[in-house]
């Protein structure tokens, strides 16, 4: 009887054994998933693939949560020499927006990026285009949407008093962002890009 009392207990620590095994093997599981999750679904790269140029939006404002966040992203972009030759002018009034694209909605930020005129051993447009596109993928990975112009620097940098251009910097490019319009269809919006073998050489 008591050798039986014995036998029954080593198999119920056995299978209790096999369930924390089965257990920490489902967590393991599960947190592999999670990490290849985040690099597969979640990553930098799936934002500039899956990302376009928005033209519709909608008037839910931009909250000031979400241009803090992509402000900082422009700030982190790469300079030569680290110069950052580059002044971010924020505009949210509905007239001053209107004087730069005229179908911007209420709700919608336009990010003037400013470039410092003249800097020795710099390349401040190109750096300001580089902040320009950090800020771009910056407003898709939360759900916004972005459009760059370059059309309107001209008109901009022809009244810089009104746009607080500072002194001694010009209007390089210009950023949108806003909420998207949800009823218009991604695929069929965004123009087709160039196949990989038409822009890419290899030299093997």
């Amino acid at each position: 009887m008591f050798n039986l009392k014995v036998v029954t207990l080593v198999n119920l620590l056995n299978q209790i054994d096999m369930k924390i095994k089965l257990s920490l093997l489902v967590i393991a599981l599960f947190a592999v998933s999670k990490l290849y999750g985040q690099i597969s679904d979640n990553c930098v790269a799936n934002v500039i693939l899956s990302g376009y140029s928005e033209k519709a939006y909608t008037s839910e404002p931009v909250t000031d949560q979400q241009l803090d966040l992509i402000m900082k992203c422009g700030i982190k972009a790469p300079s030569g020499m680290n110069k950052q030759p580059w002044k971010f002018i924020v505009i949210k009034d509905d007239s001053t927006m209107k004087e730069i694209i005229s179908n911007v909605v209420s709700g919608n930020v336009l990010i003037i990026v400013s470039g410092i005129e003249s800097q020795e051993g710099a390349t401040p447009d190109f750096d300001c285009g580089l902040a320009t596109e950090n800020m771009f993928i910056a407003a898709h990975s939360l759900g916004l949407g972005g459009r760059i112009y370059g059309s309107p620097v001209g008109n901009i940098n022809s009244k810089k008093e009104l746009f607080l251009i500072p002194s001694g910097y010009k209007a390089v490019m210009v950023l949108r962002i806003g909420n998207v319009d949800k009823s218009v269809d991604a695929v069929s919006a965004a123009t087709p890009r160039k196949k990989p073998e038409e822009v890419i050489i290899y030299k093997k």
